[in-house]
């Protein structure tokens, strides 16, 4: 089979696109793989969202 010529583009995430999604799963009802579904994202990622939130990492640069 030969290869495709089309190279798979990585998709860049705003910062208050990943602050919003996160949020959205501190409502304790609401699981992540059904935030990750609405949010047209795999849910390893919105994991991985969650921790950098959680280490303080998806805070908006201080560039004066």
């Amino acid at each position: 089979m030969p290869k495709s010529n089309l190279a798979k583009k990585t998709q860049k995430y705003s910062l208050e696109f990943k602050r919003k999604s996160v949020e959205m799963t501190f409502d304790p009802d609401v699981l992540i793989k059904d935030v990750a579904l609405a949010m047209d994202i795999h849910p390893f990622m919105l994991s991985r969202w969650r921790k950098e939130y959680r280490e303080g990492l998806l805070r908006p640069s201080r560039r004066a």
